[in-house]
């Protein structure tokens, strides 16, 4: 499972020296010029440059240090003009002033900062919780299938733009999987992969085919784009590709319905096969639901096999060179690992391939089928007599086990009818 890509990942980005080691470039500025103020000539006026070092702490103290990076810096220059007396500045008192006035206003500006910070944190944190739920990560096993993801937005700060993926259990023993993208990048097209998102979880354990499921998807787009969808500043055509799957616990047989989403890589021991869809079907939101009539498309998806899916900010990342990533080649050679360390492979590569950030959003999801667990048999539940307990009869009335021989018997409840099976109470 891989997070999104930021700048802050690059080594180059970790090396920050400490609070206490930053801190020490300012008072190192202060006995700097200070001493050069008093070993040099008087008329060398070096002492207005002392107003760096409390503007330097602003940049990463808080205010309190700040402001005590300010008063040395005063105190400093207090310090100079007393040994050199009047002629170690021009204006002494304007210039005294202007650096204790300055410092002050440093000292408020760091304040200001610091709490227009901790606001834009606490923004941050609900953004990420929100696009958590919205994303809601798919669990590392589901089944028999062992899963791997990652996704890489275009726009910094943002977890989800308009790719989308979502793995869910089915109507029956087996799990619906959609991966997809829609028109456009970055947060203008959360609202769009919301609706899909929605509708797929929905409708993944309600439809008894995969053929339902995507007229239920298509349904929902065609009812709910134009509320959700940024026709201010796109007022272009909207729709969403995708790629929704069937994948049964048992046995190798799974289908698929593409809806013009790039075709999916299924890894085969050493071999890499593309599914080509023998029935595409249009984009989510391009036709009339009523028009469309869905048909899957079945492969083989047997034990050790691997599916990689993903979206075209995959297969169009470009080479500084304009070369495209070719993945199903990338891929051969990294056949031989786990779901895990396939995907980082392969988001190693792919960085190493564009040498910088996404330029789209881009989602990899990798899906293995793992050897099938032995579910156990649901325990026999018996009604075993104990001493002043009651034994549950078949066709009759409730005994006491610890009632002796010839004593009547006391019903505990109605009487079953002849020949019906009485279930023990939980």
């Amino acid at each position: 499972m891989t997070f999104p890509y930021k700048p802050t990942d690059h080594p180059l980005a970790r090396l920050r020296l400490p609070g206490r080691g930053l801190l020490a470039i300012p008072l190192a500025l202060i006995v700097v010029i200070t001493a050069a103020c008093l070993y040099t000539p008087a008329h060398t006026h070096l002492v207005p440059l002392l107003i760096v070092a409390p503007a330097l702490a602003a940049s990463f103290a808080r205010p309190r240090v700040t402001a005590l990076v300010g008063a040395l810096a005063v105190a400093a220059m207090g310090l100079v003009i007393a040994v050199h007396g009047w002629q170690a500045t021009n204006n002494p008192m304007i210039q005294f002033l202007s650096v204790s006035i300055l410092s002050a206003l440093v000292v408020l500006y760091c304040h200001v900062w610091r709490r227009r910070d901790r606001e834009l944190n606490r923004v941050r944190s609900v953004a990420e919780v929100a696009q958590r739920v919205l994303l809601r990560p798919p669990p590392r096993r589901i089944g028999p299938l062992r899963i791997a993801w990652m996704y890489m937005t275009a726009e910094d700060e943002t977890q989800i733009g308009g790719d989308l993926f979502a793995v869910a259990r089915g109507a029956h023993a087996g799990s619906r999987v959609i991966i997809g993208d829609v028109r456009g990048k970055g947060l203008a097209s959360i609202g769009e992969a919301s609706v899909v998102l929605g509708a797929f979880r929905e409708g993944a354990h309600r439809c008894a085919t995969l053929p339902e499921l995507v007229a239920a998807l298509e349904e929902s787009v065609s009812r709910n784009m134009e509320q959700v969808a940024d026709t201010v500043h796109d007022a272009g055509e909207h729709f969403t590709t995708a790629l929704v799957l069937d994948i049964p616990d048992r046995g190798p047989d799974a289908e698929m319905i593409n809806c013009g989403h790039p075709p999916p890589l299924l890894v085969h021991g050493h071999e890499v096969t593309v599914l080509h869809a023998d029935s595409p079907a249009p984009p989510l939101g391009v036709s009339e639901p009523s028009a469309l009539s869905h048909r899957t498309d079945p492969f083989s998806f047997e034990t050790g096999d691997a599916l990689l899916l993903y979206t075209d900010g995959v297969i169009e990342a470009r080479s500084p060179g304009g070369a495209f990533y070719p993945l199903a080649e990338r891929l051969a050679s990294f056949t031989d690992s786990g779901p895990e360390a396939l995907l980082r492979h392969i988001q190693r590569d792919l960085l190493a391939h564009t040498g910088r950030p996404p330029a789209d959003d881009t989602a990899l999801l990798i899906i293995e089928r793992a050897p099938a667990p032995r579910y156990l048999h649901a325990p026999r539940i018996t009604a075993c007599p104990r001493k002043n307990h009651r034994r549950l009869n078949a066709g009759g009335p409730t005994t006491s086990a610890a009632a002796p021989a010839g004593s009547p018997t006391t019903p505990t409840g109605p009487p079953t009818a002849s020949g019906a099976e009485a279930r023990p109470r939980r």
